[in-house]
């Protein structure tokens, strides 16, 4: 019988708590049963196994990092708006890279909740329509989506590892990064013949 005032979310979100502490992949169902204070069996009535939990914390996170983006970006275009979508990308990861790693990662979610998700659908209505303001189609939509994701997502997890061992502060690096990628999407390259979409 399951515990009185446990529930699924609260398992995901002390799992959550967890992944930011000690990591995603150094997260255990012992560590979240007793963050909460029951004991290990009491989780399986809420969540089926470690894997299940990793992808109810990648839905939780991409629920949380979709909504600061959206804030940031409200009202916004061109550069304003993807510096302040990169900005709050950033945050997100840095404030918390357990859950930021969940999103990042290809883990059995299950299908029913990932359908019920809200959060990943948002996040690719949000990217497509902010690039959608530098006048992309596609196929140059989903290239120039990989384009942004390949760069956050690599700057993030360098400067998480300390990769970034230079005298010039990342914070630089990551606003020229910005300025670029501006300035690409404003002058995409066309096709090539040959190119397939």
């Amino acid at each position: 019988m399951p515990r009185a005032g446990l529930t699924a979310e609260r398992v995901t979100v002390a799992g959550a708590e967890l992944a930011d502490e000690v990591g995603l992949d150094r997260l255990s169902m012992a560590q979240v049963a007793r963050r909460l204070g029951v004991k290990d069996a009491s989780l399986y009535a809420h969540v089926r196994s470690l894997e299940d939990l990793r992808g109810r914390i990648a839905l939780l996170a991409a629920d949380e990092k979709t909504l600061r983006i959206a804030q940031a970006t409200a009202g916004r275009a061109g550069r304003d708006a993807l510096v302040a979508f990169a900005d709050a990308w950033r945050e997100y990861a840095h404030e918390h890279p357990g859950r930021y790693a969940a999103t990042q990662t290809a883990i059995g979610i299950d299908p029913e909740l990932a359908a019920q998700a809200a959060g990943p659908r948002r996040a690719v209505e949000l990217t497509y329509g902010m690039l959608r303001g530098y006048g992309l189609a596609e196929p140059d939509l989903t290239d120039a989506v990989r384009l942004l994701r390949s760069t956050f997502h690599g700057f993030v997890a360098l400067e998480a590892a300390g990769g970034f061992a230079h005298a010039r502060s990342p914070e630089e690096s990551w606003g020229r990064a910005l300025d670029a990628l501006h300035t690409l999407l404003e002058h995409w390259p066309p096709h090539r013949d040959g190119d397939s979409s």
